[in-house]
């Protein structure tokens, strides 16, 4: 008896086919048009100038005191509808971002800016990876800075390769 290769209709990875090279950049294409990630964010924090948007946690303000990204405007999601336009430039990009990959905050801050004519992206990871990848934040005490976690940033490198 001789033993036949698995077939791939059977393996969970690819059960569902790959979409097509084009379906993949149009898709992926958008995912980056809606999506930043905290290096990139901290990496235009650091360069000389204005980065180019508005940095905005959607937390409450305990939340906000527990720590924040210095920077950042503060405005809680329900409270965007009401004070958005005395906090922020309508031709200014917004970034938002809430506690990490568990909350969605974020993206409803992002939905309720989106709604009222801003320009959006969302952070991933949040303030979470912000402090993972040992980026510098600031409490009611002062700011801080922990090691990076080694399973969210490259030990020795400010640079991930990604």
């Amino acid at each position: 008896m001789t033993s036949q290769p698995a077939s791939t209709a059977t393996h969970p990875v690819l059960r569902v086919p790959p979409a097509s090279p084009a379906a993949a950049a149009a898709h992926f294409g958008a995912s980056l048009a809606f999506h930043t990630d905290v290096s990139d964010v901290a990496a235009a924090f650091t360069a000389d100038g204005d980065p180019g948007f508005v940095l905005l946690d959607a937390r409450f303000a305990e939340s906000w005191d527990q720590g924040h990204v210095p920077g950042a405007v503060h405005l809680p999601t329900a409270a965007v509808a009401e004070r958005a336009r005395d906090l922020l430039d309508p031709a200014v990009p917004v970034v938002t971002y809430c506690w990490g990959p568990g909350c969605n905050g974020a993206t409803r801050a992002a939905l309720a800016l989106a709604e009222l004519g801003y320009h959006v992206k969302e952070m991933l990871g949040g303030f979470e990876h912000w402090v993972r990848e040992g980026f510098e934040f600031e409490t009611r005490e002062g700011r801080e800075r922990r090691d990076p976690d080694p399973l969210t940033a490259p030990a020795g490198s400010a640079d991930c390769g990604c």
